[in-house]
């Protein structure tokens, strides 16, 4: 194996692999190093299989609903440590085509830890080992490693999980204790509860979802109560004790939850340990990796792209960031992202789905006289029969001085999916009378956005 390359990518996640890839199919000698799974955190340990624990956890209250459809069931029994293995066994198909897809690209796959030993060269070592097998060198070095959740500094921190612990598990205990107030706090608190577990969810803060519209965080968080989720406001772990199985949340306030397991769903930040940055000479931004509108670090030579860049961490941005670095880099086609308009999603239970400006962020752009919310709520034909469930809420943010729709959000069935093609209207800039113009498709939750006065 030749050493030198024309690309060095350390990390084979959703950014590292897009740009593999295109940069390959542009002809340039690429290798890609990685000490875990390929396919990264989306793939292997987040997104994915996160989303088949979604699908899995909707079958008992559609099942709980069957009769109202005139289905009879007899009997229905939730075996969670099926539905968790056969995700895992999902993740490792996924995993294999991953490699396969490399290698049709023509992409190096090393397989080790990779670190710096200089400006354009990085050494890699085996997985579960310090010491170095090999050394590269490359004209370029593209940083994609993601990131790792966080873990507060608390006693006892240690006996609780993290996300990536829950795609491990064979059974999940009677009732968990989830901690945190984001998209995986939530998530995770209604997948555990439609598998039949008990949930508190512990919130340091006053509401749900800090940074999306508060209408929508709230219609999220009175979907999930109604559905028997316990969320405590102003409650902050100060210690866990006990041992796995058979554990207690002491809180800042004093109060005591018991519980058989904790999930620490507390934020995530990049993956930077062991990277070597400053043999390199990459300067960091707090525990981030500052690069430009090229996504260049302050080493022109030297790219990152990712959540290792703690801008917008999603899936699709690093894969974007991936390609647009490789056609600018190696294809002579220069671009770069627009991290302006990036539709994103919630798959709690409601789910919630937006793009653009929210309610609070367009009055602070615009003024609160420029702004007009159009929104309509109402619960679904779905629920019609069973006569519960959550109720949708629709929601159309208005520059009014140019009736732009500067923002689309949604709480309720298929959001995401809904969402997703609004994005296209909003981001070419539609106005209020274009959605108004546009004939609904009856009878359907999505109608309500064409229809609203």
């Amino acid at each position: 194996m030749d050493h030198r390359f024309d690309l060095i990518v350390i990390g084979a996640g959703s950014g590292g692999l897009a740009a593999a890839k295109r940069a390959a199919s542009y002809g340039a000698k690429v290798a890609i190093v990685e000490g875990d799974r390929v396919g990264g955190t989306c793939v292997i340990r987040g997104c994915v299989p996160k989303k088949l624990l979604v699908y899995g956890s909707l079958y008992r209250e559609q099942l709980e609903a069957a009769p109202s459809f005139g289905v009879e069931i007899k009997e229905a029994r939730i075996d969670a440590g099926v539905l968790l293995a056969n995700v895992r066994q999902e993740v490792d198909r996924l995993n294999a085509l991953h490699i396969e897809f490399l290698a049709k690209a023509g992409v190096e796959l090393v397989s080790g830890w990779a670190r710096f030993s200089g400006p354009k060269s990085v050494v890699v070592s085996a997985a579960g080992g310090n010491q170095a097998t090999m050394e590269l060198e490359a004209s370029r070095i593209l940083i994609a490693v993601g990131g790792q959740p966080q873990r507060p500094d608390i006693p006892g921190a240690e006996l609780a999980w993290v996300s990536d612990d829950m795609f491990l598990q064979s059974s999940f205990p009677e009732r968990v204790v989830v901690v945190g107030a984001g998209f995986i706090a939530c998530e995770f608190a209604c997948i555990l509860h439609g598998l039949g577990v008990q949930v508190t969810q512990l919130v340091r803060g006053d509401h749900l979802l800090r940074g999306f519209d508060r209408e929508l965080s709230a219609a999220v968080q009175d979907g999930m109560e109604e559905k028997g989720i316990e969320i405590r406001f102003s409650e902050s772990p100060a210690a866990l004790e006990g041992q796995p199985g058979e554990l207690g949340v002491v809180t800042q306030s004093g109060e005591r939850f018991d519980c058989g397991a904790v999930l620490l769903a507390t934020g995530r930040s990049p993956l930077l340990d062991g990277l070597n940055l400053d043999a390199a000479g990459v300067t960091l931004d707090g525990r981030r990796i500052p690069v430009d509108a090229n996504q260049a670090t302050n080493i022109p030579h030297i790219f990152a792209v990712g959540d290792v860049t703690d801008r917008i961490n999603l899936t699709p941005v690093a894969v974007d960031e991936g390609r647009a670095f490789s056609d600018t880099v190696f294809g002579n086609k220069p671009r770069q992202v627009n991290h302006e308009l990036v539709a994103s999603a919630v798959f709690s239970q409601p789910e919630l789905a937006t793009v653009g400006l929210n309610e609070e962020q367009a009055i602070e752009r615009y003024g609160e006289q420029q702004v007009k919310v159009y929104r309509a709520r109402f619960r679904s034909m779905a629920q019609a029969l069973p006569k519960r469930g959550p109720r949708c809420l629709l929601k159309l943010v208005v520059e009014t001085k140019t009736d732009k729709v500067v923002g689309c959000h949604m709480v309720g069935e298929h959001a995401a999916e809904i969402i997703q093609m609004a994005a296209i209207a909003v981001g070419m800039g539609a106005t209020k009378a274009d959605f108004d113009r546009t004939m609904a498709l009856h009878p359907t939750v999505s109608e309500e956005f064409v229809t609203m006065p």
